[in-house]
């Protein structure tokens, strides 16, 4: 491993590293050796003014990150520790329209916006174009991604499309606040569909499909690129001006740093809100049928991976719409609802006594891209409970990562995978992913992944850490779960039904969402 040699904890360099999620944002400082020093986080909505619809305040997410630096910050002045720089991570597929000031004429449409649906829908009609764009991008053609958002704005709101001077993300909006510079990561970049994976730079024939320029956008830099903290920032979060605040990369692919998943054959697996198979490779690869996506991580090093719409959140809606635990007297009792759901699953069979939840609730990214998918539980009968509810969607959601996985597997063996996210809080969900993967899966000692990797940059910008593979060592094996045998039988017999539903149904799919958008 190619790391300094180990110091006193108390003379190391401490990073923070700032992880800013869909609803939230965590700032967690490290040292090197990826030691948790202490944290802080901060919590913003998620606005849904129209169906399909997902926007956030870049305003509110600014001062939410603020907050959480500026406490963490805090904190390490009263353990007596020096901080040496700031590193983020943000999620993928962010857009705004910036005006002359580079401020936000709109709220910022987030990666589950999917009003560009039919944009998407008409894009697909032509092959030719979409397998051009996702050659050259690494990204399938779907509403998630920049490039249609920007194509909806034009069509719908031309406008607003016109007084838009800048095209912006969130990575570049909070890192120009920060620094006063307004770049944009390789990572980030490389999730709009609109960034060429062989040229490295903006792909002038799809901006101008798009209807924007490159002066447009904000330069591409690396993700271990770094800036002096800015004179207005420093003041506001009480930091030295000239702090180093490293630009990063995308809270996905961070994942992989952060959990140690760095070397050839391994696999990084989460479930949060959404869920995610992910691998590393040395070059920009594809797949010939489209089902994944590719994305920069560091200059030498991409990652190629699937991400499923639905994960977390259908046990959320569960809880409250099915279960209806989401009250105030369960905590009244000091009861985790989640705690309670997984007690009554763990009391239902492997299968869920034939209970199949497709949980495309939200449509689908990986590995089938399309929007127009909606969420279903098939094969009930008369026995089944919400038992079986809560246990169908879990293992629905491992379904859908298994089909992710089917893919990752053409690219070369899979030799690990390490899990992180929330759903590493149930043993029951750990063990129905390993039984449905058919693969052992590890729970590492250290889950908080995209944090930490944001980190590992900020650690490698500084010369502290010589790349991410130095990671492998600094993060262990918590507990691994092996694949039960009579589980496997029941699951692969099971998921066969749970594909052949999805490609049965396309026409009933299609017709049910164009009714709903008339609601």
């Amino acid at each position: 491993m190619n790391i300094i040699t180990p110091m006193d904890s108390a003379n190391q360099e401490v990073w923070i590293g700032v992880d800013v999620g869909t609803t939230g944002v965590r700032a967690i400082a490290y040292t090197e050796d990826g030691t948790n020093v202490c944290s802080s986080e901060a919590f913003y909505p998620l606005l849904t003014p129209h169906p399909d619809w997902a926007e956030e305040s870049p305003l509110q997410i600014l001062e939410a990150v603020q907050e959480v630096i500026s406490k963490t910050a805090a904190q390490l002045r009263y353990k007596n520790k020096e901080l040496a720089g700031i590193a983020l991570s943000t999620v993928m597929h962010s857009f705004a329209g910036l005006d002359e000031g580079r401020e936000p004429l709109m709220d910022m449409q987030t990666w589950a916006d999917s009003r560009s649906a039919a944009i998407v829908r008409e894009m697909k009609k032509d092959e030719a174009l979409c397998r051009s764009f996702y050659g050259r991008t690494g990204c399938p053609i779907h509403a998630c991604y920049p490039l249609a958002k920007i194509i909806w704005l034009r069509q719908n709101q031309p406008e607003l499309f016109r007084q838009m001077r800048y095209v912006g993300s969130l990575k570049d909006y909070l890192f120009y606040h920060l620094t006063g510079q307004w770049v944009i990561d390789k990572s980030a970049a490389s999730t709009s569909g609109m960034y060429n994976e062989q040229t490295l730079d903006w792909d002038d024939e799809i901006l101008a499909y798009a209807g924007i320029t490159k002066d447009q956008l904000p330069p591409v830099v690396s993700t271990t690129y770094s800036q002096g903290l800015c004179e207005e920032a420093a003041k506001a979060l009480r930091l030295p001006v000239g702090l180093p605040v490293v630009i990063g990369a995308t809270d996905g692919v961070l994942v992989n740093v952060g959990i140690g998943a760095v070397e050839p054959g391994q696999l990084s697996g989460t479930i949060g809100t959404s869920g995610a198979l992910r691998m590393l490779t040395r070059q920009p690869k594809t797949d010939p049928q489209m089902r994944t996506w590719c994305y920069n991580l560091t200059d030498d090093m991409w990652v190629a991976g699937g991400a499923i719409n639905n994960g977390g959140m259908i046990l959320r809606w569960v809880r409250d719409k099915i279960c209806h635990y989401g009250g105030s007297a369960l905590e009244t009792l000091d009861i985790d609802p989640y705690d309670l759901m997984t007690m009554k699953a763990e009391h239902v069979d492997a299968g869920a006594d034939g209970l199949i939840c497709l949980p495309y609730f939200t449509g689908e990214r990986a590995p089938y891209w399309n929007s127009e998918l909606r969420g279903m539980f098939f094969g009930f009968s008369l026995n089944h409970s919400r038992s079986h509810m809560i246990r169908a969607v879990m293992e629905g959601i491992c379904y859908s990562l298994n089909s992710v996985m089917a893919a990752l597997k053409e690219f070369g063996d899979v030799k690990d995978i390490r899990v992180s996210g929330s759903f590493t809080k149930s043993k029951l969900w750990l063990q129905i992913l390993s039984d449905v993967l058919n693969q052992p899966i590890t729970l590492p000692d250290n889950s908080e992944g995209a944090a930490f990797g944001a980190a590992v940059l900020g650690f490698i910008s500084s010369g502290r850490l010589k790349s991410i593979a130095d990671t492998a060592d600094l993060v262990h094996a918590k507990k691994v779960y092996t694949p039960m045998e009579e589980n496997v039988a029941v699951y692969q017999q099971l998921y066969d039904i749970f594909v052949r539903l999805y490609h049965n149904l396309q026409r009933e799919f299609a017709d049910i969402t164009a009714y709903q958008q008339k609601l």
